[in-house]
């Protein structure tokens, strides 16, 4: 045991060179390795690039462009300069503890991509394994962090934190109550590096240019994935093009010369829902089902094969966190203690039982809430597992063959559910 926890604690260093040249044609993009001179507990600096991969055993490192303004069919590309996880700085990181690993900052930046969506009040998006696990607005930072914790306290452990405003000591309190893994902000103000200090492997990130974070919705980059043999997938980026109401399209159909379209409108409060899980789907990777309700995400599927089954999975989950965040407010620790401490004879039966009810009573907090799908419903069974638990609104991209049976499903809901159309999928592997 005591192994493979030294291989967590390894810095294992790697062979990759300082510069890499990538070119596109005539056009030639330059980047530079990156790293970083952090003291070690004993004193002495060590200079080193990212800590190791997606796993210990995985040499990695950070590359920052710095030359080379891509442009490829009439589509320019982000400029050097402009960089954000790739232009940490060591000044920059104001806790360290451990050189940063690939998954700390894949994270980091997978969050910035959400965030640029959500810059205009105080957001907050907690992400683990490069998956959103809690996303919210609110009326403070403190508020939107607190409502994006509370929406799964459960993965937030270990998480990294990414945060749109300035961290106030409001802020810093909640978060040195939680185990995580990164937090990063555009500053810091006063006393609030003393207050997360508590968390010693707390890894403390400041990029300043997250206050112009919506510009990067202007630009694309390049994506590779790279394949097993060696070879290489080039795509463009993802670019959100829903940023407003005039945006959405109507959800109408035509089948077997029949017109279909849904009857009921939303109102301003799922429109703004729309907007913010439109924005948080396009970190979450697909095939994805997320429930948004008030600016906060309430249960997100990731990663499934099929939409129904990852849509029921978005309602087991936010199941299991309504529980959680209720046996936490009541008795101060979580759900599966409490089921624990029932087994071994500390507690009675019917503490669980009476959170098990609310729990039901209130179905998870899901009704009043905006379904988001990554693409269109090819069946209306997965619309029909947000409808059964009480949602009023769907946001999907439409384009199946069938949209006319998802259309039936919303006006034939009580109430009915209104839905809108993107137009666009938001698919991320």
């Amino acid at each position: 045991m005591q192994n493979i926890k030294k291989m967590y604690s390894t810095i294992l260093g790697d062979h990759f060179p300082m510069e890499m040249k990538i070119s596109f044609g005539d056009q030639t993009l330059v980047y530079r390795k990156k790293t970083w001179k952090i003291v070690q507990e004993d004193g002495s600096i060590d200079e080193r690039g990212l800590r190791y991969g997606e796993n210990p055993d995985q040499e990695a490192a950070l590359y920052e462009l710095v030359n080379g303004n891509l442009v490829l069919g009439g589509c320019a590309f982000i400029e050097p300069g402009n960089g954000l996880v790739s232009n940490i700085q060591v000044g920059d990181m104001l806790q360290v503890g451990k050189h940063p690993g690939k998954i700390n900052l894949t994270d980091v930046d997978n969050g910035l991509n959400i965030m640029k969506y959500l810059m205009d009040r105080p957001a907050a998006v907690i992400l683990k394994h490069n998956n959103p696990c809690g996303a919210a607005y609110g009326g403070t930072l403190a508020q939107a962090y607190d409502r994006a914790n509370r929406a799964d306290r459960i993965a937030a452990f270990g998480g990294a934190v990414i945060l749109n405003r300035a961290l106030d000591r409001a802020t810093a309190e909640l978060l040195s109550q939680n185990y995580l893994e990164v937090v990063c902000a555009p500053d810091f103000e006063e006393g609030t590096l003393d207050i997360l200090k508590a968390r010693k492997n707390l890894r403390v990130i400041r990029i300043s240019r997250i206050d112009r974070l919506a510009e990067f919705e202007k630009f694309r980059f390049i994506d590779f994935k790279s394949l097993i043999d060696g070879g290489i997938i080039v795509q463009q980026s993802a670019v959100n093009s829903i940023r407003r109401r005039e945006d959405f399209k109507p959800a109408a159909a035509t089948f077997k010369g029949q017109e279909y379209k849904v009857e009921r409108e939303p109102t301003d409060r799922e429109i703004d829902d729309m907007l913010f899980g439109w924005a948080v789907e396009h970190g979450v990777t697909s095939n994805s089902v997320i429930y948004v309700k008030d600016g906060c995400t309430v249960g997100i599927g990731t990663g499934e094969q099929d939409r129904v089954g990852v849509a029921e999975i978005a309602v087991h989950k936010a199941y299991i966190k309504y529980a959680d965040i209720i046996c936490f407010d009541t008795y101060g620790i979580p759900y599966a203690d409490l089921a624990l401490e029932i087994k071994q004879g500390k507690r009675s039966p019917a503490n669980k039982e009476a959170i098990d009810a609310k729990v039901r009573e209130d179905r998870a907090g899901l009704p009043g809430s905006v379904m988001i799908s990554d693409a269109f419903f090819p069946f209306r069974d997965g619309a029909d597992v947000g409808i059964d638990q009480g949602i009023s609104a769907i946001l999907q991209a439409g384009g199946s063959a069938r949209d006319f049976e998802t259309i039936v499903a919303c006006n034939e809901a009580t109430p009915q559910v209104a839905m809108k159309y993107t137009g666009q999928r938001s698919f991320k592997h």
